[in-house]
C-alpha cells in the first residue's frame, strides 16, 4: 500500500469510528434523526414517533414551528451576537419585557444564559453576592432537598440531592446540606401526604438551626419535580409553610423551574399555583425557548438586583448570556403559547392524559402511581404494587419500558434516582400542543408497550 492509500485508510477508519459522545445512563442505542413537526419526529430509516416527553421536557410548543422559524431567519440577517456587558438588542429587551409581565409582580428583572444549569449557577451566585454586600457574609449554605435535581454544573451538583453523583464528583465540589423532599407515593409509614409534608417543613427549620441560621443561605427546590422526584407535588400546606420558615430566619427561597417552568403546569411560572409560597428567585429554561436554541433565565425582584448593582455589579456571567439570537427565539416561543391558549391546553390535556394513565394503573401490575400538574406527569414502576418494592437493578424497567416504547414509535423519558432508593419512572409530557386525538394515540402505544414488559417479566 502506498503512503496515500495508507493515508486513506486512516482517515476512512476515524470517520467510522467519530460519533458524538452523549450516550448516558439507559441508552442502549441513539438513533438519527431526520425531521420533525408538531408532536412527531421521524428518523432516517422513515419511522416516525410521537414525542410522549417533549425530548427532555424541553419541545414545548412542538417540532418545526413556521414562527420560531422565521423569528430565527429575521434575526440571523439582523445580528445574532453581541457581548452583553456592552450591548443589548431588541430582542433581549423584549424577552425580559416579556419574561418580566408573565413571571408577576416581584419578579422585575431577567438575567438570560444558555440552559437549566447555568441558571441555577447564576440564582446561587446572585443569592450569595446580596447576602454579602448587605452586611450578611457569614451565609453561604444552600439548603436542598433529597432526592432533587438542579443540574449539572459542580454548582448546581452541589445542591443536588442524588447519593451516586455526590459519591462520583463530592471530592470535586462542596455538597450542601439536605432535608427530606416531600415525597407521597414513597413516604414512611404513619403519615399521610398532609403529615409527611409538615414534617419536611419542618425539617428545614430544624436543618436552619442545625445549620445556625447567620450562615444559612437560601432554600432551592423544584415546586413541581422533575427527573429527580418524577413530577412531585406537595400538598397546597407545604408551600406556604416553607415560605413562612424562610422569612422567619431571612434565608432566601428558590424555586427551580427549569422543567416545570415556562407555561408547562398550566401557568408561566409553577409558583403561581401556590401565591403565599413565592419564592424569592426563580429560574427556568427548557420550554422557554421550547428547544429550538439553548436558553434559560434567572429572574430576580428589584430589591436583590439593585443591591448587588449597587455594589459595583454582578460578579458573574457567560459568553452567550443574552445573545439577539436566542433571545428572538425565546420571544417567538412565548409568543406562540400565548396566543395559541397553550397553558390553557397543558391543563385540560394533562388532566385527561392523567386520567386515562390512572386508568391504565387499574388494569396494570406494574405501574404504582400517577402523578403530575399540567402537562408534566410521571408514571412511576413497580415490580409489586402492594409493597412498593422496585424491579432489582439488573432489570432496568424504567429504561426497558422506554426501550419498547421506542420500538412502538413513541419517545419516553425515564429515570431510575439513585440506583432506584426513591423509586423509577417516565415522563409523561408531550408537548402543550397536543391533541385528544393524540392522547389517544399516546395512550394507545403507552398500554401496548405495558403490554409487552409485563408479559416480559411475567415469564421470568
Amino acid at each position: 500500500m502506498d503512503s496515500q492509500s495508507a493515508t486513506e485508510a486512516k482517515s476512512a477508519k476515524r470517520e467510522s469510528s467519530a460519533k458524538a459522545f452523549y450516550a448516558g445512563r439507559g441508552v442502549t442505542e441513539t438513533l438519527t434523526v431526520s425531521h420533525a413537526k408538531g408532536i412527531f419526529f421521524w428518523d432516517t430509516n422513515g419511522k416516525r414517533y410521537l414525542d410522549g416527553s417533549s425530548g427532555a421536557v424541553a419541545a414545548n410548543i412542538g417540532h418545526g414551528n413556521e414562527r420560531v422559524r422565521d423569528a430565527m431567519i429575521d434575526q440571523a440577517n439582523r445580528i445574532s451576537y453581541v457581548v452583553r456587558t456592552a450591548f443589548t438588542s431588541d430582542a433581549t429587551d423584549e424577552l425580559c419585557r416579556i419574561i418580566s409581565e408573565l413571571a408577576g409582580p416581584g419578579f422585575d428583572q431577567t438575567f438570560l444564559v444558555s440552559g437549566g444549569s447555568e441558571a441555577v449557577e447564576s440564582a446561587l451566585k446572585l443569592a450569595r453576592q446580596y447576602a454579602y454586600v448587605s452586611g450578611q457574609p457569614k451565609r453561604w449554605k444552600v439548603l436542598a432537598r433529597l432526592p432533587g435535581y438542579h443540574g449539572a454544573t459542580l454548582g448546581a451538583a452541589a445542591v443536588t440531592g442524588d447519593p451516586d453523583r455526590d459519591a462520583m464528583f463530592g471530592p470535586i465540589m462542596q455538597i450542601m446540606p439536605k432535608v427530606p423532599a416531600p415525597l407521597n407515593y414513597r413516604r414512611p409509614d404513619g403519615f399521610t401526604a398532609e403529615s409527611y409534608a409538615d414534617h419536611c417543613a419542618d425539617a428545614l427549620e430544624r436543618q436552619i438551626l442545625e445549620e445556625g441560621e447567620e450562615t444559612v443561605l437560601a432554600f432551592i427546590m423544584e415546586p413541581v419535580g422533575g427527573i429527580a422526584t418524577g413530577a412531585l407535588v406537595a400538598p397546597d400546606s407545604y408551600y406556604r409553610k416553607v415560605r413562612q420558615i424562610c422569612d422567619r430566619y431571612g434565608v432566601l427561597l428558590i424555586y427551580d423551574e427549569v422543567m416545570c417552568g415556562a407555561g408547562r403546569t398550566g401557568t408561566f411560572l409553577a409558583a403561581h399555583h401556590w401565591p403565599d409560597g413565592l419564592p424569592d428567585l426563580v429560574v427556568c429554561a427548557k420550554g422557554l425557548s421550547a428547544g429550538y436554541t439553548p436558553l434559560g433565565a434567572m429572574i430576580a425582584p428589584n430589591r436583590i438586583v439593585d443591591k448587588v448593582v449597587e455594589s459595583g455589579g454582578f460578579l458573574h456571567g457567560h459568553t452567550y448570556s443574552g445573545n439577539p439570537l436566542s433571545s428572538a427565539i425565546g420571544v417567538a416561543v412565548l409568543k406562540e403559547m400565548l396566543e395559541h391558549n397553550l397553558m390553557e391546553n397543558a391543563t385540560r390535556m394533562g388532566e385527561l392524559l392523567r386520567q386515562r394513565l390512572s386508568a391504565l394503573q387499574g388494569q396494570s401490575r406494574t405501574i404504582g402511581d400517577v402523578r403530575g400538574l399540567g402537562l408534566l406527569n410521571a408514571v412511576e414502576i413497580v415490580q409489586d404494587k402492594a409493597t412498593k418494592a422496585v424491579f432489582p437493578a439488573s432489570k432496568q424497567a424504567s429504561y426497558r419500558i422506554s426501550d419498547i416504547a421506542r420500538s412502538l414509535g413513541l419517545h419516553l423519558y425515564a429515570r431510575r434516582t439513585a440506583s432506584g432508593k426513591y423509586g423509577e419512572w417516565f415522563m409523561a409530557a408531550p408537548p402543550l400542543t397536543i391533541t385528544e386525538p393524540e392522547i389517544d394515540l399516546f395512550m394507545e402505544l403507552t398500554t401496548e408497550a405495558f403490554r409487552i414488559f409485563e408479559s416480559e417479566t411475567h415469564e421470568h
